[in-house]
């Protein structure tokens, strides 16, 4: 199987909330100083997907990821994880895109590598969670597509997938080639080995422009946005603590009843 797997590097999500700041002028986050970004949760289960359906059917596994420089880090820990290949997508044209836009580049990207079989991403990023990507992938690649699965098999030439729902699962016969929103109750993924670390930094990793898919700036980056972000900021909670005072512990606690009562909590 011919499998491409997208992947987004993100802040890390464990970071210190006292850390997480946002420039609310420019409508972004600030990445914390010090602290590396790491790979999007859901799509380290996207990964682990691929590479198990590798071990299981044969053939090989391209991941890509769109991203300044540091994206090669990300693509390079999923090569150390059991991936074949990787391609980084990087062009200012990129920059300021939604998931809309993203997707285009994906997408184009995908066709640049030929023929494929399987497309895997997480069911949404860890970022802004908003879970579009996959869908608009499915869509300008012209193939099925679900979100969220928490399993697929190849069966009879095709799929056997499980689409997460409300009250659990949607069991669904899926053609290949189509494209999969991964879900974290799929797998665990895998460690890189100290031997997959050291392989992943031989394998060439080509960065691909918007002119090297055959897109002009125009259909990428904020100029392809789909989304009007109004704003951008850290909510302000506040919060305070009122001490109950009696002379007796039931005393106490009937003047507790009493105040939820006033509050409409009970």
């Amino acid at each position: 199987m011919d499998i491409v797997v997208c992947i987004k590097q993100v802040p890390d999500p464990e970071i210190p909330t006292s850390q997480f700041k946002v420039d609310e002028v420019a409508k972004r986050v600030v990445p914390p100083e010090g602290v590396a970004p790491v790979i999007s949760t859901f799509d380290l289960h996207a990964i682990e997907a691929a590479i198990q359906l590798k071990e299981q059917h044969g053939g090989k596994v391209t991941v890509i990821s769109l991203g300044p420089p540091s994206v090669r880090d990300a693509l390079k820990r999923a090569i150390a994880m059991g991936c074949d290949a990787a391609v980084q997508l990087e062009d200012p044209a990129f920059e300021g895109g939604d998931s809309y836009a993203t997707a285009v580049a994906l997408a184009a990207a995908i066709k640049k590598l030929g023929t494929f079989d399987l497309v895997l991403t997480g069911r949404q990023a860890a970022d802004w969670d908003s879970g579009q990507a996959p869908a608009a992938l499915a869509e300008l690649l012209d193939v099925a597509g679900a979100v969220p699965v928490q399993k697929v098999e190849v069966r009879d030439g095709g799929l056997y997938v499980e689409r997460v729902t409300e009250d659990g699962y949607q069991p669904i016969d899926m053609p290949l080639p189509s494209v999969l929103g991964i879900s974290n109750e799929i797998n665990q993924p895998r460690y890189p080995t100290l031997k997959g670390i050291m392989a992943s930094g031989k394998v060439p990793i080509p960065v691909w422009t918007a002119a090297d898919l055959g897109l002009s700036p125009d259909q990428v980056g904020a100029s392809a946005d789909r989304i009007v972000l109004q704003r951008l900021f850290v909510p302000v909670r506040e919060s305070k603590c009122e001490f109950i005072e009696a002379d007796t512990p039931q005393e106490m606690g009937e003047k507790l009843a009493q105040r939820l009562r006033e509050a409409r909590l009970i």
